[in-house]
């Protein structure tokens, strides 16, 4: 389910402290049920999706169009990514997150590279041609007594190109991408939680 801008903006994340002059794009609560310790098991669903591979054709589709668009247009060449046409944001990172733990890193086909990771949230980045982009994970109460994750988009276009790009790719996001990828981490988590259930019945 999409949220308002304000799910994430109200929460104290430490993410605040670094993306002032990123804008938020989407917020969306992940079906993702658990209690107050579980947020490591939703990093390890998130660092094990794959959805140049998985099941929905249409998504598969279209990140295939996406790095076929970029390969043509050198959008995602070392020239347009993290320490060349901007800086990482590690180097806004406050000593506490720069030093802690080291943040799981994501599947191929989400080409992230992982900012940090905290008892709550985790945060990893990417740029390229269009934007210089920041994807968020929370875990907040559920307002039922339980908990869930949550999913933040935070981005900083690269000029006309990137208003124009990231204009352009709205619809798919929205309607089509974050839909069905939620879906399937709805499917993989409710897999993993009967796996864990008949492991603790044994």
């Amino acid at each position: 389910m999409r949220l308002p801008t304000t799910a994430h903006t109200s929460q104290p994340w430490r993410i605040h402290e670094i993306t002032h002059d990123f804008r938020v794009e989407d917020v969306w609560a992940l079906p993702t049920p658990g209690g107050p310790d579980d947020f490591p098991e939703l990093l390890s669903l998130v660092a094990s999706a794959d959805p140049e591979r998985g099941p929905s054709a249409v998504v598969r589709a279209l990140f295939a169009i996406r790095w076929k668009v970029g390969e043509l247009l050198g959008w995602d060449g070392e020239a347009s990514g993290i320490g060349t046409r901007v800086p990482t944001l590690r180097d806004r990172l406050p000593a506490d997150l720069r030093e802690g733990p080291a943040a799981p890193a994501l599947s191929p086909s989400l080409p992230f590279t992982p900012l940090y990771v905290a008892d709550n949230e985790y945060a990893a980045e990417i740029a390229n041609g269009t934007m210089h982009g920041v994807m968020h994970l929370g875990w907040v109460p559920d307002g039922a007594g339980g908990y869930r994750g949550q999913m933040a988009v935070l981005v900083k276009r690269n000029g006309l190109l990137g208003h124009a790009y990231m204009a352009a790719i709205l619809p798919f996001r929205h309607f089509i991408v974050y839909p069905r990828m939620l879906d399937e981490f709805g499917r993989r988590w409710r897999a993993r939680a009967r796996t864990r259930g008949r492991a603790a019945a044994a």
